[in-house]
Parts: C-alpha cells; sequence; structure tokens
C-alpha cells in the first residue's frame, strides 16, 4: 500500500498507541525487577513475600487497566474512573514497598509517573512525581552505599520525571483534540442527518406537487369532461334525441379510454400517450379537435383551431409534455367556463424559443382583482393554471395571462431554445405572477 492509500493517522490513534506502549513498558518493568529478585542468592522468607507483592501489583494493575478498556468499549456500564484515585493509590503503595526490598522495582516510577500526571489533577500530579523521584533517588543512592549520591543516580531520576511531565503534556493536548474531533464529527453526523431529513422532505413535497400537476392535468380533467358529457347524454335521452344520445356516450368512451391509457402510463412513470406515437403538432391538432367534439356533445358550439407558424424544431420531452399540457388546462377552461364561442391554439418556433398561445373570445376577467386561491380551493379545485406555472418555470420559460372582462383571455407561453433562458417567474409583474389562479377563478371551478 503507497503512503498516498494509507489510512490517516489520527489523535485517537497515537493516543492508543502511547497507552498501550505505557502498559507494556510498566509489565517489562515490573517483569525484569521480578527476575532481578530472582537472581538474587540471599536466602530469606523475604524474597518470596516480595515475589507474591509483585503478583498482587500486577494483578491490581491489570484489574484497572481491563476495566477502563471496557468502559471505553461499552462493555461495562459503571465508570471505574471513581475509583481511579484508590487504584492509583494501591500500585504506587505497592511498589513503594517493592523498592524498600530491591531497587531494579524503582524504574516502574517511570510508567508511574504518566499514571500521577495523567489521573491526578496537575499540581497534585507534579506534586507526587517529586516525591517519587526523591524516593528514587534515595532508594538507589542507599543501594550505592556511598556517603555522597552519584550523579547518574539523581540525574536519571530527575530527567524521567521531566520527560513524564512533558509526555504528559502533549499527551492532555492530544487527548483534547480527540474529545474536539469526537464532538466535532458527532455534530457531523447530526447535521448529515438533519440533512438527509430536510432532503427527504423536500423530495417528498417536490414529488407530491409532481403528482398534483400530473393528476389535475390528466385524471380530473378527463374525470369531469366524463361527467359533463354524461350530464349531456341523460338530457339527450329524456328528451328523446337518440343521435345526440349516442354522440355522447361515444365522447364518454372515448375520453374514459384516454384517460384509462393516462393511468396506465402515470402508474409506469411515463409521459403522456398523446405523444407517445405522434409529435406535438399533431397533439395540439387533435387536441383542438377533441374539444370542439366535447363542447359540441355538451350541448355547446364552441370552434376551436389550431395554427402552426414557423418550421417545427425537434423538442426535448418534457418541453412536449409543458406545452401539451398548457393547452390542456388553458382548453379545459376555456369550454367549461369561459362561455366561448371560438378558441385559437398557437404554436409558433421562433429561433431562440418555442411559443403557445391560447385564445378564447369568452367572458374574460380583470387579472388586477387577485382572487385568494394560491393554494386552491378547498374541493381540490382551483389548482389547473398555477400548477401550469410551476411546470414552465421549471423549464426557465415564463407564462403570462392577458384579460380583461368581454374581450377574452391570452394564455401565453415562452420557453427558451438551445439552452437559452427567458426570465423567471419571480421577474414577472404581479398581473403575470398570478394571473393563472385569478383566470382559474374568475372563470369558475375546475376540476
Amino acid at each position: 500500500m503507497s503512503a498516498v492509500d494509507a489510512p490517516p493517522v489520527t489523535s485517537g490513534t497515537i493516543l492508543r498507541f502511547l497507552r498501550v506502549t505505557l502498559h507494556v513498558g510498566f509489565a517489562v518493568l515490573l517483569a525484569v525487577g521480578v527476575i532481578r529478585l530472582l537472581m538474587d542468592q540471599s536466602e530469606g522468607p523475604g524474597r518470596y513475600w516480595y515475589l507474591a507483592l509483585s503478583v498482587l501489583l500486577a494483578t491490581t494493575y491489570l484489574v484497572g487497566t481491563v476495566a477502563e478498556k471496557r468502559y471505553s468499549a461499552g462493555d461495562m456500564h459503571q465508570n471505574p474512573r471513581r475509583f481511579a484515585v484508590l487504584w492509583l493509590a494501591l500500585i504506587t503503595a505497592m511498589w513503594a514497598v517493592l523498592m524498600l526490598g530491591s531497587v531494579e522495582f524503582s524504574w516502574l516510577v517511570f510508567p508511574l509517573f504518566f499514571l500521577h500526571l495523567h489521573l491526578l489533577p496537575r499540581w497534585a500530579g507534579l506534586a507526587t512525581a517529586v516525591l517519587m523521584t526523591v524516593g528514587v533517588i534515595l532508594a538507589q543512592w542507599s543501594s550505592a552505599g556511598s556517603s555522597f549520591p552519584p550523579l547518574p543516580v539523581i540525574v536519571g531520576p530527575v530527567f524521567g520525571a521531566a520527560f513524564a511531565v512533558a509526555t504528559s503534556k502533549a499527551y492532555r493536548l492530544l487527548y483534547q483534540e480527540g474529545e474536539y474531533q469526537r464532538l466535532a464529527a458527532d455534530e457531523l453526523r447530526r447535521t448529515r442527518a438533519e440533512l438527509a431529513a430536510t432532503q427527504h422532505e423536500s423530495g417528498v413535497l417536490a414529488e407530491r406537487a409532481r403528482l398534483a400537476r400530473e393528476i389535475h392535468d390528466t385524471l380530473a380533467q378527463g374525470f369531469s369532461s366524463i361527467i359533463l358529457v354524461s350530464r349531456a347524454a341523460l338530457r339527450s335521452l329524456e328528451s328523446g334525441d337518440l343521435e345526440s344520445t349516442t354522440e355522447s356516450l361515444t365522447m364518454v368512451e372515448a375520453t374514459a379510454a384516454e384517460n384509462l391509457a393516462e393511468a396506465r402510463n402515470f402508474v409506469r412513470g411515463l409521459s403522456s400517450p398523446a405523444l407517445t406515437e405522434t409529435s406535438l403538432v399533431e397533439s395540439l391538432s387533435r387536441l383542438c379537435s377533441k374539444t370542439q367534439r366535447e363542447a359540441a356533445a355538451r350541448g355547446g358550439s364552441l370552434r376551436c383551431s389550431f395554427r402552426l407558424d414557423g418550421e417545427p424544431a425537434e423538442l426535448p420531452q418534457p418541453y412536449k409534455v409543458t406545452l401539451l399540457r398548457a393547452a390542456q388546462a388553458s382548453l379545459a377552461n376555456v369550454w367549461l367556463h369561459a362561455k366561448a364561442k371560438s378558441a385559437v391554439v398557437s404554436l409558433a418556433f421562433l429561433g431562440s424559443e418555442v411559443t403557445l398561445d391560447v385564445f378564447d373570445d369568452g367572458r374574460g376577467f380583470e387579472p388586477d382583482k387577485l382572487a385568494d386561491t394560491v393554494a386552491g380551493r378547498a374541493d381540490g379545485s382551483g389548482f389547473g393554471l398555477r400548477s401550469l406555472r410551476e411546470r414552465v418555470v421549471a423549464q426557465r420559460g415564463t407564462m403570462t395571462i392577458e384579460s380583461a372582462p368581454g374581450e377574452g383571455t391570452v394564455v401565453a407561453v415562452r420557453l427558451p431554445l438551445n439552452g437559452g433562458r427567458i426570465g423567471s417567474g419571480a421577474e414577472q409583474s404581479g398581473t403575470e405572477q398570478f394571473g393563472a389562479e385569478q383566470f382559474d377563478a374568475e372563470q369558475g371551478e375546475s376540476a
């Protein structure tokens, strides 16, 4: 594995290495003292007492370190930290007794320095380090049998104590950094979880809005048409006009079949079936013919025509669906509520943009009178052109409404071609921004 591929060394890794080194050093120094004690040729029961005390010291030290390890790993619920001072006092007292019996145990003072400086308050750790250094110097001076302590006897313990203090300070700094990293990692995980939850919620809301648009622009309009045409068929049947009744029932059957196709494609996540086998131009032309037949089936006299300007260009599928839904939503309001005599759907390719205009000569309305229908009405209606505006804005286009009482209405949709941009809904005037909702409200109740 190369240096680039090697895992990063963190402060936690360094701290674990130092702890393992400390425990191994304690075990090695204790083993050296026991071996030197066994090599002592002097006889007497005292040696065996010191050996037993060495075993007790090793056991006590091992119990404390294992308890701390299990608590850190989560295997033990009770924190052994509250017994740390008692544990440290026991192993220090046993070390002092062993050092009196054999000076070889004095070297255990180096790992004990680290334990005192780590487990005790700063001032207490320094005080005990000084006392243990003096004790080691006295023990080695007594073992040397000289009238004045040799220089190595003084320099060795003092240098060891100073090194232990410096290393303990570095250990504390690493420990604090490790805690900061742990807290930062916990905060990062919490922030990521909150971000994921927010993104999930946003995705759910966006999907709900998309489903609402699809259902309104397809199934809801189809069902509304079926209801109105079936009512017209019932009236024709009651009056004995079988020809009109047959025409209305035929229209009901055709609309139901189209709704079924829309529902199946909706479940499969496909686009409108009106665009799967025909072009946008053909789909719009058929929509105009269908709208005129539906108006006639319910006793109306709406003339609906389609006009194409410019050379048709290949459009992305989202554009095709948006323009088709725009025409469907606009004509649904025209033949249901505008009381218009004629309507014109105009599709134009103007080089840098494609436009769709739907004009009717119906009763119109005043766009300046903004109705409170932004969220739709309680029965689920009033949603049509608002959802259409969301479709258009999602494709970086614009939608405007022009109308006046008695002068009809024009719904204009513009979509950019070649990656261009034609403003946004936020850049439009108040009339344009709320024109869709006002149109839907003034024209009456749509599906």
